[in-house]
C-alpha cells in the first residue's frame, strides 16, 4: 500500500515576522541618527544617550524573539512595550522643548514595532491594548497635546488594529486552506483504496453472497454475512473511517483527532476533539445506512461518547421493536453551533401512549438512555413516530456543552 500523502502546512504570517525584524532594526537606526543630528536641542543629552544605548542593545538582543510566534511570548511583549513607554515618558526629561512642540520622542517610530508585535501575535484585540498604552504615554509626554499629537495617536491606534485584524483573517484562511488540502489528500487516498478493494475484496464478497444465496442452507447464511461485510467495507472506503464490531472506549479514544494548532507556547493552541463519525461508523451494515459529512465532526470526547451511546440505544430500540429485518438510517449534521444526529427506521412505529406506559412500568430506555444522556449534555432528544410509518429520533448536542 502506498504511503499516504503528507500535507505540508504553509505559514502566511512568517513573512510578517521577518518584516517586523527588519522594521525594528531600521527604526532603531533612525532613532539613533535622529538623536545624533539633533543633539544640540537636548537639555540633558546623557538621558537620551543612556536610553538609546539601552534601546539599541535590547533591539539587537531580542531579534530572535521576533523571529516567530513561538518565541514571541507574552513576557517579551510586555517588556518590549515597557521599553517603548519608558522612552516616551523620558523624552521631556532629556528635551524639555519637546513638550511644547511636536518633536519626536526618544524612541520615535521604533515604538510602533512594539505595537505591531502585539498585532501579529494576538490579533486586533492585542493591538488595541498595546496602542492604547502608547497613546496615553504620548498624551502624558506632551502635557498639552496638540491636534497633530491626537492625529498621530489615532493613526497608530487605527493602523495597528487594522493590521491585527488582517493577521487574524490570514490565520483563518491558512487553517481553511490546510484543512482543504488534508481533505483533498484523504479523498485521493480513498479513491485509490476504492479502486484496489473493488478489484479484489469487494468482488470476492459479492461472489460469495451470490453463490451462498443460490446454494441455500448454511451457505445462504454465509452469503448473508458476506453481504453485510461488503456493505461495511464500502462504508469504510467512502468515509475513510475504520469500523469495528461495537462502539467501545478504545474506539472513542482512537477517534480523538488533533485540530489545527496555532503555534503558541502561551496557551493559544487549538483544542483536541473527538470525531463523532468514527464512533457511529461501526453501526453501518446491510440494514443500517450511515450518512455523514466529509469532514470530521468534532465534539468533546465525553460528549461524543454520550451521544454515540444514545444512538446505540436508539438502534437497540429499532432492533427490539421494529424487528431484525427493519431498515434504519443514521444521518449526522454538523452545524456551526450544534451537532444533530437523526436515527430513523421503517418499522411499524410506536402506538400513541406507549412511551408513557413504558415509563410507568419502569422501562426507562428512551427516558434515561436517550433523553437523559442528551439532557446531561445540554442537548435535546425528540422522538417522532407515526403508526405504520416508522420512528425518527432527532438528537441535538451543542458544541460547547
Amino acid at each position: 500500500m502506498a504511503k499516504r500523502e503528507r500535507v505540508v502546512r504553509m505559514s502566511v504570517e512568517q513573512p510578517l515576522w521577518r518584516a517586523l525584524t527588519a522594521y525594528r532594526i531600521l527604526t532603531m537606526l533612525y532613532a539613533v541618527l535622529l538623536a545624533v543630528f539633533g543633539r544640540d536641542r537636548y537639555d540633558r543629552p546623557w538621558v537620551a544617550v543612556a536610553f538609546l544605548v539601552v534601546m539599541s542593545a535590547w533591539t539587537l538582543a531580542t531579534l530572535p524573539k521576533v523571529a516567530g510566534a513561538v518565541a514571541c511570548t507574552k513576557r517579551f511583549l510586555g517588556a518590549d512595550l515597557a521599553v517603548a513607554l519608558i522612552g516616551i515618558l523620558l523624552t521631556p526629561l532629556a528635551d524639555f522643548e519637546a513638550q511644547h512642540v511636536d518633536g519626536p520622542t526618544l524612541p520615535s517610530i521604533w515604538t510602533a514595532g512594539s505595537v505591531l508585535a502585539f498585532a501579529i501575535k494576538g490579533g486586533w484585540r492585542w493591538a488595541a491594548f498595546a496602542s492604547t498604552f502608547v497613546a496615553v504615554a504620548n498624551i502624558i509626554e506632551r502635557g498639552e497635546p496638540s491636534r497633530d499629537t491626537f492625529h498621530n495617536v489615532l493613526l497608530v491606534w487605527v493602523a495597528s488594529i487594522a493590521i491585527g485584524y488582517v493577521v487574524e483573517v490570514a490565520r483563518a484562511s491558512e487553517r481553511t486552506l490546510a484543512r482543504a488540502l488534508e481533505i483533498e489528500a484523504a479523498t485521493r487516498e480513498r479513491e485509490r483504496l476504492a479502486r484496489d478493494i473493488h478489484d479484489s475484496v469487494l468482488q470476492v464478497l459479492a461472489m460469495v453472497q451470490r453463490r451462498g444465496t443460490a446454494l441455500g442452507g448454511e451457505a445462504a447464511e454465509l452469503g448473508r454475512m458476506a453481504g453485510e461485510q461488503e456493505v461495511a467495507l464500502r462504508t469504510l472506503v467512502s468515509s475513510g473511517l475504520v469500523p469495528t464490531t461495537r462502539v467501545s472506549e478504545d474506539a472513542a479514544e482512537g477517534a480523538v483527532v488533533r485540530s489545527v494548532e496555532v503555534d503558541d507556547e502561551d496557551g493559544l493552541s487549538g483544542q483536541a476533539g473527538c470525531d463523532l463519525r468514527a464512533l457511529l461508523a461501526p453501526h453501518a451494515g446491510s440494514r443500517i445506512s450511515f450518512a455523514e459529512p466529509g469532514a470530521p465532526v468534532l465534539l468533546a470526547p465525553a460528549a461524543a461518547k454520550e451521544l454515540a451511546a444514545a444512538v446505540s440505544a436508539a438502534l437497540d430500540n429499532v432492533r427490539v421493536h421494529a424487528g431484525e429485518n427493519a431498515q434504519a438510517w443514521i444521518l449526522v449534521e454538523d452545524w456551526p453551533d450544534e451537532v444533530i444526529v437523526t436515527v430513523r427506521d421503517d418499522g411499524p412505529g410506536i402506538p400513541e401512549g406507549r412511551l408513557a406506559q413504558a415509563e410507568g412500568e419502569g422501562r426507562m430506555g428512551v427516558a434515561l438512555s436517550i433523553r437523559g444522556r442528551l439532557r446531561d449534555l445540554g442537548g435535546t432528544a425528540e422522538l417522532i413516530s407515526v403508526p405504520g410509518q416508522g420512528t425518527e429520533v432527532e438528537l441535538k448536542v451543542p458544541k460547547v456543552a
